[in-house]
């Protein structure tokens, strides 16, 4: 039996459901039922439980041949690094009780930092605490930016016929879709093959910078001259804070962009068939980000 932690969110579903597309008991951990739902129609175990509650996790972990655990964002939380602690340690406490020994962490490009890199320290944090555990063996997957972080960018492009951000338009950036990492999540807890304490770093298909992200955009959705506009930092953080982003995370994300700009924050493993992953940006594009700005545009 498997548990996955977050299973409604990106990484866990698709993790979840190739566990159960393949015939194995998989024990599914969300905070809401309704949400769960899903998953359990196709055959998974619902186990309701927040991610900072360390006695619900152990029972949770009981019995499990292997878990995936995470950190995932709180965009609207005041104090974003309290709130990573406490389900980190929560996570770490749940592992050590229940004694499961085989951990796969959903981690980052840039976790080896100590400082500067925004949420990221969060995640080292995790790290550090499930390598304490003598017990468990734990693969930490270090992943590079998320392709569904540009699904902001539907609201730019309506409101001001550009792309922007904080990162530098020509930054190759390590990228990669989050069903890919799910699938890698759930190959890893079917070999268990990992022994100790490991990072292994998933890259993306390749690297790719903010131009070349605006002209596949802009190509999919019937705006080839589409460009993209580095921003301040101040616009970056009023802008996502008028979306709903608590100015702590908004202040996070900015601090996290700029050291992917200075190279404070980057893969540290170089680019091989082992951690290269198979889902382009055109691909992504055509089947997550298109159908989204046009069912935005129609809305």
């Amino acid at each position: 039996m498997y548990v996955i932690t977050g299973a409604t969110g990106h990484t866990g579903t698709v993790a979840a459901q190739s566990l159960l597309s393949r015939g194995h008991v998989v024990r599914v951990v969300g905070r809401s039922a309704d949400r769960l739902r899903p998953l359990t129609s196709a055959g998974a175990e619902a186990f309701v439980a927040d991610l900072s509650d360390a006695e619900k996790l152990t029972h949770a972990f009981q019995g499990a041949q292997g878990v995936y655990v995470l950190v995932p964002p709180n965009m609207s939380s005041n104090d974003v690094r309290s709130y990573q602690e406490q389900v980190s340690d929560a996570l770490a406490t749940a592992v050590a009780r229940s004694k499961v020994k085989f951990v796969v962490a959903l981690s980052s490009i840039g976790a080896d930092k100590e400082s500067g890199t925004g949420p990221v320290i969060g995640l080292r944090n995790l790290e550090q605490k499930l390598n304490r555990i003598d017990s468990a063996n734990v693969l930490h997957l270090r992943a590079g930016y998320f392709m569904e972080n540009t699904l902001g960018q539907v609201g730019a492009i309506r409101a001001l016929g550009v792309t922007g951000g904080p990162l530098r338009p020509n930054l190759k950036n390590a990228m990669i879709a989050t069903r890919d990492i799910g699938t890698f999540i759930a190959e890893a807890l079917i070999q268990l093959d990992f022994k100790g304490k490991q990072t292994r770093e998933l890259q993306g298909q390749r690297d790719i910078t903010m131009v070349e992200v605006a002209t596949i955009i802009g190509t999919a959705v019937g705006k080839p001259d589409l460009s993209y506009k580095q921003l301040p930092d101040e616009q970056v953080i009023a802008a996502v804070v008028q979306m709903g982003m608590s100015q702590n995370m908004a202040s996070l994300l900015v601090e996290m962009s700029g050291a992917l700009n200075s190279g404070h924050m980057r893969p540290l493993e170089p680019r091989s068939p082992r951690n290269t992953t198979p889902t382009s940006y055109e691909t992504f594009v055509a089947e997550v980000f298109a159908p989204a700005f046009r069912q935005q545009a129609a809305a």
